[in-house]
């Protein structure tokens, strides 16, 4: 369907979207995306995804922050661990699968996030990525909070300890991007800046909680009016060990001792010994990894009851196997972080065409051979890279047939359900309507 066609069922009035026939946008949602995606004059593609975004609001698809959950949680662990999906292909028909999963299985409390990097090599900026989500929601008959967030809106320390301004400013003008686009959940990553040099924990976790503190205090001063975003920060990035309760102490200590506003962090990211993306071997299997599930316990417990956090943040999660999904409920978790592993479902399927494999495997042999590492089997590169596979073919990916996607969604949808049982997120709908603020901004549209 041509996008001029929506004025059959949408009109704008006074800046503002209404809806005249629900059945025909989700009939349509399909060919509007496809199109508001992949439409190449930059102020048209804008004007497009907020149309459908403000479609997908007036529908009952709305950003949340989900801070009234975490909030709960701090007060008391309510038995489940919420899952952060980062989508880096094929994007609606994977938020797609999710909500139709969260439908049956009366889910609500589920995160849809894009981190820093991803927002590069994927080719989605924020605006596309919610509104993808979005869709996808309309298009599944999905209504109530949507929670969208900002995973590791990190600072390179490559670049800050070259120009430092630049790189606080980059990730301040990411933050604003992110909002504009209705992120309510953003994680401040300046863990990357730990000081191991410094004698005192307090000290090496210092360049970190200062920056932390910066960031949330730019962030605040950019809600939307009736909106608290949850803020999540971390501890786990430099040093190569499993996160202590000194160091949560003296970044937590120091985040209260700097920070000028008012709501505070409501998550804090730690290291227990998983790697983004798993370990690989020379065969391109997983390696099993050992993680210190007593680290979680002991972490959530205390930021929960000191400082009143929803608890820990377990990232690098996807590629564990079944059965380390139980513990995270059991050691009080608030939150995991999932991307890789889904990302491996789709280059794996039998669905997906030997020929379309191929052409991106040997575009990445082609573009990236400066990343091949010696002593790197063919299998432990291309895993490294695939990643980077979806953004220069995101449209391909996009117009794979029909029935190939489908067919690679139902793979997708029957991991969802395991991990969604399994972090015993079933039925938590009316946890999630009972605790977080709905609140939908004004955004005006023009005609």
């Amino acid at each position: 369907m041509e996008f001029e066609k929506i004025k059959e069922f949408v009109e704008i009035k006074d800046g503002k979207v209404e809806v005249k026939d629900k059945e025909k946008v989700k009939e349509a949602m399909d060919s509007l995306i496809y199109d508001a995606v992949f439409e190449e004059k930059d102020e048209l593609r804008i004007k497009k995804l907020m149309l459908i975004k403000e479609i997908a609001k007036e529908m009952g698809a709305i950003p949340s922050s989900i801070q009234g959950l975490y909030e709960e949680m701090g007060k008391n662990f309510l038995g489940f661990t919420v899952p952060a999906i980062n989508i880096r292909g094929l994007t609606y028909d994977v938020a797609r699968a999710i909500f139709r999963k969260a439908k049956e299985k009366n889910v609500g409390a589920f995160i849809f996030e894009i981190a820093r990097s991803e927002i590069g090599y994927t080719k989605q900026r924020p605006l596309e990525y919610s509104t993808c989500i979005l869709a996808a929601a309309v298009r599944e008959g999905f209504t109530g909070p949507v929670f969208i967030q900002g995973d590791h809106f990190q600072i390179v320390r490559r670049y800050y300890e070259k120009e430092p301004d630049k790189e606080i400013n980059y990730v301040k003008g990411l933050i604003k991007e992110a909002i504009e686009a209705e992120f309510y959940n953003i994680d401040i990553d300046t863990s990357t800046l730990v000081d191991l040099s410094k004698e005192t924990v307090y000290e090496q976790q210092r360049p970190n909680f200062e920056n932390t503190a910066l960031l949330a205090e730019y962030l605040r001063s950019l809600e939307p009016q009736g909106i608290t975003i949850s803020i999540g920060g971390e501890i786990g990035e430099i040093g190569g060990k499993n996160s202590t309760p000194e160091e949560a102490r003296a970044y937590l200590d120091g985040f209260k001792d700097v920070y000028k506003g008012t709501k505070g962090l409501s998550k804090l990211s730690v290291q227990t010994g998983t790697k983004h993306g798993g370990v690989v071997l020379p065969d391109g299997s997983i390696a099993q990894v050992k993680i210190d599930f007593e680290t979680l316990r002991v972490l959530s417990d205390l930021v929960r009851k000191e400082y009143g956090l929803s608890g820990c943040v377990q990232h690098g999660a996807s590629t564990l196997p079944e059965e380390a999904f139980d513990k995270f409920p059991e050691t009080g978790t608030s939150e995991i972080h999932l991307a890789t592993g889904f990302q491996n479902i789709i280059y794996d399927s039998k669905y997906l065409p030997d020929d379309f494999r191929k052409m991106i495997y040997d575009f990445l042999k082609q573009q990236f051979a400066s990343e091949w590492k010696e002593g790197q089997t063919e299998e432990q590169f291309i895993y490294s890279t695939r990643k980077k596979g979806f953004g220069p073919f995101k449209k391909d990916w996009w117009s794979l047939p029909k029935d190939i996607r489908e067919a690679i969604m139902k793979e997708l949808e029957d991991r969802f359900e395991l991990l969604f049982g399994k972090l015993k997120i079933f039925n938590t709908r009316d946890i999630v309507e009972r605790t977080v603020k709905v609140v939908k901004v004004p955004v005006k549209i023009s005609a």
